[in-house]
This record gives structure tokens, sequence and C-alpha cells, in this order.
């Protein structure tokens, strides 16, 4: 693919007029299934159906099903909730702090990364009710006047967690659907279909594309943002609490909350790259979702694996610092001991394979951009397989020692967590609309007036 590098690049390419804009991010709705949605379909269910017969097998028995064991009674559930939160992260991040910051290039690629925070969160939550061993006492969770005459335990970071992850699916759930409603009146106005005119007309809100309606949607649009930014920070900084507020060697470190958030940022934005490059294939809107979305979308991954890279070396460096030989030893068994395979596989995706995002080339080549997604998200999965079982398989008592195992039932619920997540992110990318109609023709060439040439110059 030729790039000519010495020209700025538009953000919707072709100069297409904003009918055709209209007409192509449209087209997944108005036009029947074709063959690449019915494929892509069927192997997200036949993932969700794993996961389905995995979570029945769970039920049934019980949580004696996975491999954790004592002392790894944090195994690959809470290791996929954590990953899962992070995924969410993404989408958030782009709608609202770069809408902050005035970052024009986030329009085309905000709706579908709005949309895959909602079921990545989704998805995380599965894994904490399940882990609870009684999902169905889950309300339990909540601090509500009962007939047990108990509350909660407000200072466990558990139970920061089920209101800093709900507060966060709220206000992203809102803030989607805020966005949502300019494109639902399109819709509305476009199709000819009663029934979904009728769908159309009730999330529309009755937009008419006045300009009190624009004006009162750019505020509502605006105070929203305001509210998810410090969500961004404050979600997964209260997950690494579930850790940082232990005292276990290789938890109690205070570096957890931003090393978390950097982490949660690199993970979700691999997430969105990945599936972005392919959206954009399918549904041909190559024009509209740019290379230049792809290439500032990987300078970020660049920026935030630096961190998680500089982030594993103050670990080391604060526990041979310290001087306490139970954080000096998890730390080196990290890297030498039974899981060091984990721990260098985490290295090399997080840390070494980004760094060709250096060279201008290699973030403006998709294949590559799609390798490096996919390694990327693998190595994120892998940290938090190493923060938690490398952590406790072994404690202070030799004779607890343990090597964790996953058993065929932690792997059917984790690639069932995967079919879940795209299902959603299908289904919704069928029956809604994937990029932003009235976003993107904003920056479209010719929306903004010109006052070039004649009696302006």
């Amino acid at each position: 693919m030729s790039v000519d590098f010495t020209k700025p690049a538009p953000l919707v390419e072709g100069g297409v007029s904003l009918k055709d804009i209209d007409d192509v991010i449209a087209a997944p709705m108005e036009k029947p299934n074709n063959k690449g949605f019915l494929l892509a379909l069927s192997i997200s269910l036949s993932l969700l159906g794993i996961g389905v017969i995995s979570v029945a097998k769970l039920l049934y028995d019980g949580v004696g099903v996975w491999g954790n064991n004592n002392p790894v009674n944090w195994g690959w559930p809470i290791v996929n909730f954590v990953f899962w939160v992070g995924i969410g992260h993404a989408g958030t991040l782009i709608s609202a702090i770069l809408f902050l910051m005035r970052q024009t290039w986030r329009t085309g690629i905000a709706r579908f990364a709005e949309a895959m925070t909602i079921f990545a969160v989704i998805t995380a939550l599965l894994f904490p009710l399940l882990h609870t061993g009684r999902p169905w006492l889950a309300h339990y969770l909540l601090p509500y006047p009962n007939e047990r005459a108990m509350w909660v335990n407000f200072r466990s970071p558990l139970l920061w967690d089920v209101f800093a992850v709900s507060t966060y699916f709220t206000v992203s759930l809102v803030f989607w659907y805020v966005g949502l409603i300019p494109d639902f009146a399109s819709m509305r106005d476009r199709t000819t279909n009663k029934i979904k005119k009728f769908i159309y007309s009730v999330f529309s809100l009755g937009w008419r594309f006045s300009n009190r309606h624009w004006q009162h949607y750019e505020r509502a649009y605006l105070i929203l943002a305001g509210l998810c930014t410090p969500l961004v920070l404050s979600v997964h900084s209260i997950v690494s609490f579930d850790f940082a507020v232990s005292l276990i060697p290789g938890w109690h470190t205070t570096i957890f909350p931003p090393y978390f958030v950097a982490g949660a940022i690199f993970s979700g934005f691999a997430m969105v790259l990945t599936v972005l490059i392919v959206v954009r294939v399918i549904y041909k809107i190559e024009h509209i979702i740019t290379a230049l979305h792809l290439e500032r979308m990987a300078k970020i991954l660049m920026a935030t694996g630096l961190m998680v890279g500089y982030a594993y070396g103050m670990e080391f460096f604060i526990a041979a610092y310290s001087g306490v030989e139970p954080e000096q030893y998890v730390f080196i068994n990290r890297a030498f001991g039974p899981y060091s395979w984990a721990y260098w596989t985490m290295i090399i995706c997080n840390v070494i394979i980004p760094q060709i995002f250096w060279f201008k080339w290699a973030r403006y080549n998709i294949p590559i951009l799609f390798i490096v997604s996919i390694t990327t998200n693998i190595g994120m999965w892998f940290e938090r397989f190493v923060i938690t079982v490398t952590s406790l398989h072994r404690d202070f008592l030799p004779s607890s020692w343990a090597y964790f195992t996953p058993t065929i039932w932690d792997v059917g619920l984790y690639v069932g967590s995967f079919g879940f997540f795209f299902t959603g992110v299908i289904l919704f990318s069928r029956f809604m609309p994937v990029v932003s109609m009235a976003e993107v023709k904003m920056v479209a060439e010719g929306a903004q007036p010109s006052h070039h040439g004649g009696d302006h110059e």
C-alpha cells in the first residue's frame, strides 16, 4: 500500500458527498444479510454455544470444575474479568477524552468503540458473578435494606468494583445512546418499512434536526463526555485495588492504579483496532475509517505500550529497592520460575512488538497493524494471568505451593466470552450505524464553509 506522507490525509477520502456518506453507513441496515455477515454470526454463535455449555456445567457441578486450587483461588475468572474491563476502556477514551480535546479523527471510530465498551463491560460482569459460586444471589452485593438486616462491607474493594463498573456501564450506555439519536432520526426518515420506522421513531425521541435540537444535543454530549472522563481513570484504578490493597507480595504496590489504567487503554485500543480492520473491509467503508484513523490508533498503542513497559521495569526496581525478601522472590519467580513462559510472552507482546510503530510505514501497513493488535491482546491477557496466578501459586508456606492448570471448562468459558462479545458486536453492526453519520459529515470535505478565493482574499 503506497501512501504519500508529504500530504495531510483527509478524514473522509474520495471526495464523497454528504448523501453518499449516509448511503454507505446505512447500507448494512438496509440491504439483506450477506454471506460474510452470516458466516461471522455463525462462528460467534458457535463460540457462544461453547460458553453456554461451560456455564451449564458450572451451575450444575459448582466452581470445582475450574482449575482454581489452594492457594490459587483467583484463577481464570478474575483474569478474564480484568481483561474484559480493560477492553471496555477504549470506547469511552475515544469518545469522551478525544472529544473534549477536539480531536476530529475520532469521528470515524468513536461509535464502534462505544458499542464495544458496552458489550465488553457486560462480558466482564459475567465472570465475578459466576466466580461467587451462587450468581442467583448476586443481589446480596447491592446495599439495600433487606430481611437479613445486613449491610455489605463498604471497606472492601470488591464492593467498590460493583459501584464503579455499574456506574461506568450506565454512563457509557447513556453516552452511546445520546450519540445515536441523530442517526436514528436519519434512519427513520430513510426507511419505508413501517415497523422499522416505528422503532427508529421511538428511539430518535422526536428529533427533527432543528437548530434548537442540535444545541441541546451538543450541550448534553459535552456534559456526558465530562462525566465519562474521570470514570476512565477511576474504574480500572478501583479494579486494581482488588489487588493493591492486599498484603500479598506482588500485589501490594502503589503503582497498580496508573499501571492498570495504561494497560486497559492499551488492550482496549488493540481490540478496537482488530475489529475495525475487519469491519471496514466487510462493509466497504475504507474511505470513512481511513488509514489515518488506524495510524493514529497505532501511535496510541505505541505510547501506552511504553507506559506499560515502564511499569514492568518499576515493579522490579521497587521490589529490589524495598529489601523485602518475599517481594523480591515473587518478581524473580515471575521471570525465571515455573511461569516464566507466560511472563516473557507478556514482555514480547506488550513491550517489544509494538515498537515497530516507531516506523511510519508500519503504522500504515494494514497486515502489520492487524497482527500487532492481536499480539497486544494476547500479551495483555497474559499480563493479567501473570499478576493473578504468579503472586498466588507460591505463598508463605512451601507446603501450600501448587501449579495452577486450567481445565477444559475454564477454556470453554473464556472462548464463550469471545462468542458473547462478538455476537453483540456483529448484531450491532447489522442493526445500528457503525459510524456516526452526523459526526463524519461534519469533518467531510465541503461540510465547512470556505473563505478562500474571490473577494475574501
